[in-house]
């Protein structure tokens, strides 16, 4: 699953690109500052894009927290999709890279090889998510996840929910079906390259 993401763009590249599909991004926190990130891990802090309630075509980023602490107290970082609507609290989580972890090829390597996957000819995408307030860590996101799609099924039984562009809207829209939402990527959307 996934617990480790990659974000290297600025915000001015994300709301370009939100822009460009007539999606408005506000900051009613003011903007981040956000760094260049090869390695965003669990309980790290994150953009996301939040619904704006009433409004279509617009989009709130803040800062949040990866994961809420479970009841178990383990943090939930994913969070499975099936049977599920997501009426409220939706979110972009906004990426340009995620890794998935195997066992390693080479028997003498300790660690395990771990899979770059990023999408063809586009800069970023988003991975749907939900957030919720907790009160041992306040607001924080998790990602949605579902049975694995083509690219990423040779590497791990389940994966993140990656949406389509044109579905970016639709998320951030409560009245939109999630489950209408929710599906694989065709073959090939995916290239994936080993970098560790």
């Amino acid at each position: 699953m996934c617990n480790d993401y990659r974000l290297t763009v600025d915000v001015a590249s994300i709301v370009e690109d939100f822009a460009d599909l007539k999606i408005k991004i506000r900051f009613g926190e003011g903007a981040p500052n956000l760094q260049a990130r090869e390695d965003i891990k669990i309980t790290d802090v994150a953009p996301i894009i939040r619904t704006i309630e009433g409004v279509r075509g617009e989009g709130d980023m803040v800062q949040r927290r990866w994961s809420w602490p479970g009841p178990n107290k383990r943090p939930v970082y994913n969070f499975r999709s099936e049977g599920r609507e997501f009426s409220s609290n939706r979110c972009l989580i906004v990426a340009d890279g995620f890794y998935e972890f195997t066992d390693p090829i080479d028997p003498k390597k300790k660690r395990k090889d771990k899979w770059l996957f990023t999408k063809n000819d586009e800069p970023i995408f988003c991975i749907a998510g939900i957030w919720r307030d907790t009160p041992e860590v306040g607001e924080a996101f998790t990602m949605l996840t579902m049975e694995p799609g083509p690219d990423i099924a040779p590497y791990h039984d389940r994966q993140i929910v990656i949406l389509d562009r044109s579905a970016w809207a639709d998320w951030l829209d409560h009245s939109v079906s999630a489950k209408s939402l929710i599906k694989a990527l065709p073959p090939g959307t995916l290239q994936v390259g080993q970098v560790g």
